[in-house]
């Protein structure tokens, strides 16, 4: 069973500030997940600043395979230090997760400490220090498996409710028994757990924000793949080769287009069946078809589903709750992890803008924007054309 690093972050700003004085950063690449959780010094445009120079830097320096040690010595050697806290003008926590292996180290200068929860339950892993340039860095290596939870957080997150109840905020053990009860009574994905995190640090300051917080949060789960076959291939001999691709695909499969339904439905010697309730004024109605998980219109649903996924930003909640074919579309996209885009290219001459050569359809720009906003959206996307 293949493992996915999901990872999801949020933030809240400091109350009256335009922008977050916490920065995250993050690279995934076929081997490894790289994050960066960064709190610049105060609040507003200045923390912004140094909060992005320093994800910026660790990013971009460890993305060039330069030692961990090096980019540690570079952003140190590179922050100032009050004069008056006698701190680093910004702090900051690295996650770096070896893909293959699950092997992860974490190293941590000035943040709070992390998070690690395995099957469940708060884990205290062995940590390691070491002094660059008379800065001690907390190192922390492991192991993380399916099912595990590696989390980072700010200041504002660990002191919210200072004065109301605990004096001191709401301390370490307390947000890590409440991250325990996460996984005993709620759905556990990335998005949920770091959600749950912001929305109770949000009830602790009473909506007062009273410093930049943020949570980032990585979690190994399996991994949702998502085949979405839409258009005709170029060659009809094909078609039945590309309908056996779709169904012999492991995960989730969705046909968008009517001539697309029908190759498929043409295979598996079906007929489809409409789903009337689902007609909406500007989104054509699903259809039903066995063995495929969802079946819609084409362009015009497609195109209100783009709308949808860029205005949900990556939030399944932010989604209209009226169950049309664009919404249950940018819903399969929006749980999928892997999406492959099979397109074909065959033109049809109502959805062909006459400005364009014939080699560009309507839907191949379509697509190309798709494309684009998924991975926006963090997802991992092949586009095969046919």
């Amino acid at each position: 069973m293949e493992c996915y690093f999901d990872v999801q972050d949020l933030s809240l700003n400091k109350k009256g500030e335009e922008l977050c004085g916490d920065k995250v950063k993050r690279l995934t690449s076929d081997d490894r997940v790289i994050v960066v959780l960064s709190d610049g010094l105060g609040s507003g445009v200045k923390a912004n600043i140094l909060a992005t120079l320093t994800s910026e830097i660790i990013i971009t320096m460890l993305n060039a395979d330069v030692s961990l040690e090096n980019v540690i010595e570079t952003v140190i050697g590179t922050l100032p230090i009050c004069k008056v806290r006698n701190i680093a003008y910004a702090t900051f926590t690295i996650l770096q997760i070896d893909k293959r292996t699950g092997a992860f180290k974490v190293i941590n200068c000035d943040n709070p400490p992390i998070f690690l929860l395995k099957r469940g339950r708060v884990s205290q892993p062995e940590t390691q220090t070491v002094t660059i340039l008379g800065k001690t860095i907390t190192v922390i290596e492991g192991t993380l498996s399916q099912g595990d939870f590696l989390g980072a957080i700010t200041d504002g997150v660990l002191y919210a409710g200072m004065g109301v109840a605990l004096n001191y905020g709401w301390g370490w053990q307390s947000i890590a028994k409440h991250l325990e009860g996460l996984f005993v009574t709620r759905s556990r994905t990335a998005r949920g757990i770091v959600q749950d995190v912001i929305t109770k640090t949000h009830s602790l300051y009473n909506g007062e924000i009273g410093d930049d917080a943020t949570c980032v949060g990585v979690y190994v789960r399996e991994r949702r793949g998502l085949m979405i076959f839409t258009g005709p291939p170029l060659e009809p001999s094909s078609d039945t080769q590309h309908a056996e691709e779709l169904l012999n695909f492991e995960g989730r499969r969705v046909v968008c287009g009517g001539t697309t339904g029908s190759i498929v439905a043409e295979y598996l010697g079906e007929t489809i069946d409409t789903d009337i309730a689902t007609l909406r004024r500007e989104v054509p109605p699903i259809g039903l078809l066995r063995g495929i998980d969802l079946l819609t219109e084409g362009i015009i649903t497609m195109s209100k589903a783009l709308e949808y996924l860029r205005e949900s930003d990556g939030d399944e909640r932010k989604l209209p709750k009226d169950r049309n074919g664009a919404q249950l579309l940018a819903t399969e996209i929006l749980k999928a992890d892997f999406i492959h885009l099979l397109v074909g290219q065959r033109i049809n001459e109502f959805y062909q803008n006459p400005l364009l050569p014939k080699t560009i359809s309507i839907r191949k720009n379509l697509v190309r924007e798709l494309e684009a906003t998924m991975r926006d959206l963090h997802k991992e996307v092949a586009v095969e054309y046919c």
